[in-house]
C-alpha cells in the first residue's frame, strides 16, 4: 500500500506538468503540497505576504510566457492573496492558486470561508480536489484550464483530502492546443479594408504578444502605423514607425496619428477607456476592427465595425498572404520625419518645475533612462505618477515592461518587479513606485533583498496619495486625509539591508551611476523627493470612468 498521500500527488502532477516556480507563503495547509512540488523540482520563492506571492506569480507569468503559481493556507492565507488574484483574473493571467482548506466536516473552523465565492467574486475559476482516486486529473484540469482558457484558477486542496494515500499515476503530458484561426471570409474582409485604406493603425494588446514580427510585417506590407496598449508596452520596440503605447499615455504625435486614422485594428487588445481615451482617440468615421480569440471582447469597450474571431498571429499571416503587394498607406516621408523628430515623450517640451530641494518627475525620468543599460525590466505600481516611467523610460521588448493596472490598486509594484526580475535573469529590474504603493507593498523588499536581487526601486515620492489631491484638491475639498508628513524613505531602506539614495536634483543621480557599475549585489532604493505641483493627466481618464 502506498504511503504516499494526495497533498504529495497533487505537487508531484503539478511539478511534472510545468510548474518550475512558486510563489507563497508556507502554513500548516500548504505546508505538504508545497514541499511535494519543491521535492519534484519546482523552485519555491517564500514571500513575505501572500499578496506578494500572488502578484508576484502574475508578473514572473507576463515575462516568462509560463504559468504562475501560488501556494497559500487555508482561509486568511488565500484572503491575504486575493488582491493579487483579482489582478490576475482581470488580465486573464494563466496562474494556479493551491488554496487549502478546512475539512468539509470541519463547520467550525475559525479559517473557513466561502473559498469558491472569493475566486467566482473576482473573475477567477474555482476548482477542487476531490479525492485520492481523482487527484491526479484534478489537478491536470486546473492546470489544462489556465493554460489552454488563459485564466486564473484557485484549485482548493481540503485538508483531509489531502491526508488521504493515493496511489501514483500516470501524469498525462502537458497540454498543447492549436489556437484558432479566423475564417477565409473575415481574412478576405480584412484584406479588402487594409487595400482600401489611407492611414491604417494598428494596436496591439496583450493577448498579441507573441505574434510581434507577424503584426509588424503586414503592418510593412500594408502601410500601417504600429501601436499597443499599455500592457503590451515595447512589442515594437526599434521599429522606426512604433507610436509607442495608445491611450493616456500616448505622445500627442501618436494621438493626434491615431485620431487620424481612417482604419483602426485591434489585436487581442480590448479598446478599454484607457486604451481609446474613453473613445476621443478614434475618429468618428473610422472603420474599427477587432482581432481576437475570444468573441465577448467584441464591442464591449468601443463601437465595432468587424469582429474576426482567431489567433493574432495567424490572422495577420494570413491577411498579409492576402494583400497584393506593399503600400505607403500611413508611412509617408512627413510622417517619417515627424517620428524621428517627436515621437518619444522626451523630444516634447515642458517647463521644470523642480528647485533645490525636489525635482521634476519628469527630469527624473530622463536621467533615469539615460543612466540604465538597454536589457532592463521595469515593473510599475499604481498611482498618480505611474505616467512618468511609463512614458520615459524606454524597454527593449515587450518583456521589458510589466504593468499591473487591471484592478488599478497600488501596492503591487515591488512584488511585480520581484516576479519579473525572477523571468528575466540577466536584465536590471527596475520597480517604479509612488511613496504610498511603496510602503504598501514594503514587505517584500525584504524578499527582494534576502534573494540578492540586484534591483533599482524607484519612489516617486510626493508624500501624498497624488491622485486624490490633483483631483480634489482644485475643488477646495480638504486634504489632510490623503497628504502625509515627510518619511526617509532612504533610511527605511537602510533598515532591510538595501543600498538607497535620497535624490532631490538631478545631480543627486551620481551615486546611481556608480552601483549601477559595481556588483549590484544589494538593491537600491532611490528615495526621488519629486514636485507636487503635476496633475496626472492619465488619471484625470480613469476618475472620468468611477
Amino acid at each position: 500500500m502506498s504511503d504516499r498521500t494526495v497533498a504529495d500527488i497533487v505537487g508531484e502532477t503539478l511539478a511534472k506538468l510545468g510548474a518550475d516556480l512558486v510563489f507563497g507563503v508556507v502554513g500548516s495547509g500548504n505546508f505538504h503540497v508545497t514541499n511535494a512540488l519543491v521535492a519534484h523540482g519546482a523552485r519555491f520563492v517564500a514571500t513575505r505576504h501572500e499578496g506578494g506571492a500572488a502578484t508576484a506569480a502574475d508578473a514572473y507569468a507576463r515575462v516568462s510566457g509560463r504559468p504562475g503559481v501560488v501556494t497559500v493556507h487555508q482561509g486568511c492565507g488565500l484572503t491575504n492573496a486575493m488582491t493579487g488574484i483579482a489582478e490576475a483574473a482581470k488580465s486573464r493571467t494563466p496562474m494556479v492558486v493551491l488554496a487549502a482548506e478546512p475539512a468539509a466536516s470541519a463547520l467550525r473552523s475559525n479559517f473557513r470561508v466561502d473559498q469558491d465565492a472569493l475566486a467566482h467574486a473576482v473573475g477567477a475559476v474555482s476548482d477542487r480536489v476531490h479525492g485520492p482516486a481523482s487527484a491526479v486529473a484534478d489537478a491536470t484540469r486546473a492546470w489544462r484550464t489556465s493554460v489552454l482558457d488563459r485564466r486564473t484558477v484557485v484549485l482548493n486542496l481540503p485538508l483531509d483530502v489531502q491526508a488521504a494515500t493515493a496511489e501514483p499515476a500516470e501524469v498525462p503530458p502537458a497540454p498543447a492546443s492549436q489556437p484558432p484561426r479566423a475564417s477565409d471570409d473575415a481574412v478576405t474582409a480584412l484584406a479588402h479594408l487594409l487595400r482600401g485604406a489611407e492611414r491604417p493603425v494598428f494596436i496591439a494588446g496583450r493577448g498579441a504578444v507573441t505574434a510581434g514580427s507577424e503584426l509588424a510585417e503586414l503592418a510593412a506590407v500594408s502601410g500601417a502605423l504600429l501601436a499597443t496598449s499599455a500592457a503590451a508596452k515595447g512589442l515594437f520596440a526599434g521599429d522606426e514607425w512604433n507610436l509607442d503605447v495608445s491611450g493616456g499615455f500616448a505622445t500627442p504625435l501618436a494621438a493626434e496619428l491615431i485620431r487620424s486614422a481612417d482604419v483602426v485594428i485591434a489585436w487581442g487588445a480590448s479598446l478599454t477607456m484607457w486604451t481609446t481615451r474613453h473613445g476621443s482617440l478614434i475618429g468618428p468615421d473610422a472603420v474599427v476592427v477587432q482581432v481576437d480569440v475570444d468573441p465577448t471582447a467584441f464591442g464591449a469597450h468601443h463601437r465595432l465595425d468587424l469582429g474576426v474571431c482567431g489567433d493574432a498571429r495567424l490572422t495577420a499571416i494570413a491577411v498579409a498572404a492576402a494583400l497584393p503587394g506593399r503600400r505607403e498607406a500611413f508611412r509617408t516621408a512627413a510622417v517619417r520625419a515627424e517620428l524621428r523628430d517627436r515621437g518619444r515623450w522626451r523630444d516634447v517640451a515642458f517647463d521644470d518645475t523642480g528647485d533645490d530641494s525636489r525635482i521634476d518627475p519628469r527630469t527624473l525620468a530622463i536621467g533615469l533612462d539615460d543612466l540604465l543599460p538597454a536589457e532592463r525590466v521595469i515593473a510599475v505600481d499604481s498611482g498618480n505618477f505611474m505616467g512618468y516611467p511609463s512614458m520615459f523610460l524606454s524597454v527593449p521588448d515587450h518583456h521589458g515592461f510589466v504593468f499591473t493596472q487591471a484592478f488599478q490598486s497600488i501596492g503591487l509594484g515591488l512584488a511585480s518587479a520581484l516576479g519579473a526580475a525572477l523571468a528575466s535573469p540577466g536584465r536590471l529590474p527596475v520597480a517604479a513606485c509612488g511613496d504610498g504603493g511603496f510602503l504598501m507593498g514594503i514587505a517584500e523588499l525584504d524578499t527582494i533583498r534576502r534573494l540578492g536581487l540586484g534591483m533599482l526601486i524607484v519612489v516617486w515620492n510626493d508624500e501624498a496619495y497624488g491622485a486624490e489631491v490633483h483631483h480634489f484638491g482644485p475643488a477646495g475639498h480638504p486634504l489632510a486625509t490623503v497628504v502625509f508628513p515627510e518619511t526617509d524613505l532612504a533610511a527605511v531602506a537602510r533598515g532591510h539591508g538595501c543600498a538607497a539614495v535620497t535624490v532631490r536634483t538631478p545631480e543627486d543621480l551620481d551615486p546611481v551611476r556608480e552601483w549601477l557599475a559595481g556588483p549590484r549585489d544589494v538593491p537600491l532604493v532611490i528615495d526621488a523627493k519629486v514636485t507636487a505641483d503635476q496633475p496626472s493627466w492619465w488619471l484625470e481618464e480613469a476618475f472620468r470612468g468611477h
